[in-house]
């Protein structure tokens, strides 16, 4: 049996105790800066157990991971230097679910010198996306295009953003406001959020996509020389981009983003009535022909153990929990330092007993 550290007891912390706990394979110590909220998670499974988190200690964080094999840091994104930190100086291996580009930076310049592993950005977007994108890209000869689009949207979309708050209010925000990484005509560049709008429709529903920063991980580094198009882009209902672009460049909530978090806290409800929609679409030279080959797979809010689960809980949960469940088991015996998601085989994953939450039989046909 494994023991780990959670660190973080919010929504997608919840889901990771319940998937681990209920696993039978691991013992979680569920740690958060609210005491309350990690007891009362904790509470729920005989293998876990709840203590008193505070980052800006790093003692005492050294301290809970005594005796753990990993720390998966569930937080905010600014927490997440000072614990993989706490991992380096402890010598136990990292995992974590940020969209945070300077943030993931500073880790892999941290696994550079560690002899246990670092796995950053593992939950759906950046996280599955780059497993499904570099599974695709091995399919060709040569590849051209990677295009990657993802979306968690309310079912019942009620509200004029069309939107309800689903997961992190921090890490929403940072991807809106961050420049994106992309890859145009060969070249590595940034370009500004909320740009490069697209419309599509799918099963009779309209949608839109924009660049947002972070949802490709280290891919960008990855394919950068190797591809001529690369580009991620968030899936929304139509109407939000424009009315996010009212909010951050025409009041400059840009500029003030911890009232921009208080205003969409107070007005956008939360709901576990969700979908996560994934569709990564490459081009490319295979046998000399040129063609596309597609993953598109559309995962609902579940019960899971007896337990209801937003899509976005559900399937960030299972990317965090589907990767160190590998890497624990033996899947990268020998492997030390900075692991990139898109490292990580698609079929190993989608055969893990956490990652299975995102196996969809439609989406693989014709990409073996």
């Amino acid at each position: 049996m494994h023991t780990v550290a959670l660190f973080g007891a919010g929504k997608i912390g919840e889901a990771i105790s319940a998937l681990l706990a209920s696993s039978g394979r691991y013992k979680v110590r569920v740690c958060d800066g609210d005491l309350a909220r990690a007891t009362a998670i904790a509470s729920q499974w005989k293998s876990c157990e709840a203590h008193q988190l505070s980052v800006s200690d790093p003692a005492a964080m050294k301290a809970l991971l005594q005796g753990c094999s990993l720390v998966m840091s569930a937080l905010p994104f600014a927490c997440n230097k000072a614990v993989a930190q706490a991992a380096a100086d402890v010598g136990v291996h990292y995992a974590d679910l940020t969209e945070d580009v300077d943030s993931s930076h500073f880790i892999a310049s941290l696994a550079t010198k560690s002899s246990v592993c670092f796995i950053p950005q593992c939950g759906i977007a950046p996280g599955f996306v780059s497993i499904a994108a570099a599974h695709l890209v091995r399919l060709f000869d040569k590849v051209d295009t990677v295009k990657m689009r993802v979306g968690a949207l309310p079912i019942y979309p009620t509200n004029r953003l069309k939107y309800n708050l689903t997961w992190s209010t921090d890490g929403l925000i940072n991807e809106y406001c961050n420049p994106c990484e992309v890859i145009l005509d060969g070249r590595l560049i940034k370009v500004p959020p909320l740009e490069g709008y697209e419309r599509f429709s799918l099963d009779g529903d309209e949608y839109e996509t924009f660049h947002t920063s972070g949802g490709l991980g280290t891919l960008c580094h990855t394919l950068n020389g190797k591809v001529r198009e690369l580009n991620y882009k968030t899936i929304r209902y139509p109407g939000h981009r424009d009315l996010m672009a009212f909010l951050l460049e025409d009041l400059r909530f840009h500029d003030d983003r911890d009232t921009l978090k208080k205003i969409l806290e107070r007005c956008l409800s939360t709901t576990k009535q969700d979908k996560c929609m994934i569709l990564v679409e490459a081009t490319g030279s295979d046998g000399g022909r040129f063609c596309q080959k597609t993953y598109a797979s559309t995962v609902y809010n579940q019960v899971i153990f007896g337990q209801h689960f937003g899509a976005i809980q559900a399937t960030t949960a299972a990317g965090i929990c589907g990767v160190i469940d590998l890497l624990l088991e033996g899947q990268f015996k020998g492997k030390r330092g900075l692991i990139k998601t898109e490292e990580i085989p698609l079929l190993d994953f989608l055969g893990n007993e956490f990652g299975r939450i995102f196996r969809d039989e439609k989406a693989l046909k014709g990409l073996s």
